[in-house]
């Protein structure tokens, strides 16, 4: 089979090798959408959904010898776990394993070829921030734009940018890129709980997203998802409390309003 491998851009720093499908034409234009494998898996959860909604196409994958050696079975099909999709006007580029802190900067430099090769005129990253205390169906979402034009959409769409501040990490990286290259680059952080893939957060990015866009993602499935979810961990939850032994009477009583 014929494969096209994307090369480099004016970008300094080397990205993995993007090794396209025979035939697949990397131009896609409009809105590219990048999702990883983060806090509470929102970012991924949040592509997983919008590819399948969408009915994207798979683009192609991204190989380096230093992944490991895995396929991710999908509907019966074994799949690479670092992937790009495309529709009409929508890329997707999504990560289904973690990558060490190391590889930041190349993953990084990978989305930034990958978005330059596909025209597109603005990139959107879905991502978590571990909330400890989070409830089971509560949740904030905070935005950060590399651009005043990225800044002025997320007011628009209610979300408030952060202020100040720091963004780690692969996100962290492409904000900075961004504004360095005068690149639209969005950033949507959902508080995530650190215990369970938190489905509700990524609904919640992908809402905004649609607000941000104008695509339509019906968010019906994913939320019975986390509904799910969430009572699976309330089940948890309360098996743990029955299984916990009974406080001795004459342990002494503390106020946990006091401390």
């Amino acid at each position: 089979m014929t494969q096209v491998l994307i090369g480099m851009t004016d970008h300094e720093f080397k990205g993995y090798a993007l090794v396209l499908k025979s035939g697949a034409d990397p131009t896609t234009g409009g809105v590219a959408i990048a999702g990883f494998t983060t806090a509470g898996m929102v970012g991924v959860i949040a592509a997983s959904h919008i590819i399948r909604t969408l009915k994207l196409n798979q683009l192609g994958t991204v190989l380096n010898a230093d992944f490991p050696a895995v396929a991710l079975i999908q509907d019966e099909v074994p799949k690479h776990p670092v992937r790009v999709y495309q529709g009409p006007g929508v890329g997707v580029f999504t990560a289904e394993i973690k990558f060490q802190d190391k590889q930041d900067i190349m993953f990084a430099s990978t989305v930034l070829e990958w978005y330059t090769k596909g025209g597109f005129d603005k990139l959107i990253i879905i991502d978590g921030i571990i909330a400890p205390e989070k409830q089971l169906n509560q949740g904030e979402l905070y935005g950060v734009g590399s651009s005043e034009k990225a800044r002025t959409d997320l007011r628009n769409a209610g979300i408030e940018p952060i202020q100040q501040g720091i963004v780690a990490g692969i996100t962290g990286f492409l904000l900075g890129e961004g504004d360095r290259l005068g690149i639209d680059v969005t950033a949507l952080l959902a508080e995530a709980s650190p215990m369970y893939p938190d489905a509700r957060a990524a609904a919640l990015a992908i809402e905004a997203v649609c607000d941000l866009t104008g695509l339509e993602i019906p968010l019906t499935e994913l939320l019975e998802n986390a509904r799910e979810i969430e009572n699976s961990v309330k089940e948890v939850f309360e098996k743990s409390m029955t299984m916990l032994p009974a406080p001795d009477e004459n342990d002494d009583f503390i106020d946990p309003s006091f401390g």
